[in-house]
């Protein structure tokens, strides 16, 4: 099957702080927009900014109608939360955290989330014992300064169903975590300061 096209985003400005995040951020769109999210101080936590998300949720769709969508670092929930304001019918947070979970369950009760799953758990174990192909879409935001990624993000790839599409934020272009396999392909692209942000398709065969 063809290729979809890729279409690179201009920087954000401005860039984005790594070290000193936003005490809270909101939702963009959906159900619950505007509504604003906590975000703990806790070393490592960097919630995807409000501009990026937008951009993020342009490219996937204003609805998720239906979808099934898996966070697996979800730290302050902003883009599950955000997937589920949408109409997204299942979505998982998963979170190691003792401190970031407890407040992702404290949101879930303020919005009456009842799509959303908060999930305490390791991130890798999570994708390693989940069944493949079992999600829409998946979203890969590890902490920034952390090796994490390299090694979950085998694991993400085989979660998303054909079709579907798995997001990455990273520290580097995707394509240094090695070759993609035949049937994915990077569609969409952007950079916000030194946050790399790809948008992968899984193409049908």
């Amino acid at each position: 099957m063809p290729r979809h096209p890729t279409h690179d985003a201009p920087p954000s400005r401005p860039a984005v702080k790594l070290r000193h995040a936003p005490q809270q951020v909101r939702i963009i769109g959906g159900l619950w927009k505007r509504t604003p999210l906590a975000v703990a101080l806790i070393d490592g936590l960097r919630p995807t900014p409000d501009r990026v998300r937008e951009t993020v949720f342009n490219w996937l769709g204003q609805t998720l109608d239906g979808l099934v969508c898996v966070d697996l670092f979800a730290g302050t929930g902003a883009l599950g939360f955000e997937a589920a304001s949408r109409g997204a019918q299942r979505v998982v947070l998963v979170e190691q955290h003792p401190r970031a979970a407890a407040q992702l369950r404290a949101v879930k009760l303020k919005l009456s989330a009842e799509a959303v799953e908060i999930v305490e758990a390791d991130a890798l174990r999570f994708a390693r014992g989940s069944t493949p192909k079992s999600a829409d879409v998946v979203f890969l935001d590890p902490p920034f300064d952390s090796s994490l990624l390299a090694d979950v993000w085998p694991h993400a790839l085989k979660l998303v169903a054909p079709g579907g599409a798995l997001y990455v934020e990273s520290k580097a272009p995707v394509e240094d975590l090695g070759e993609l396999p035949p049937d994915w392909a990077v569609v969409r692209r952007g950079r916000a300061g030194l946050v790399h942000y790809h948008l992968l398709r899984h193409d049908v065969q």
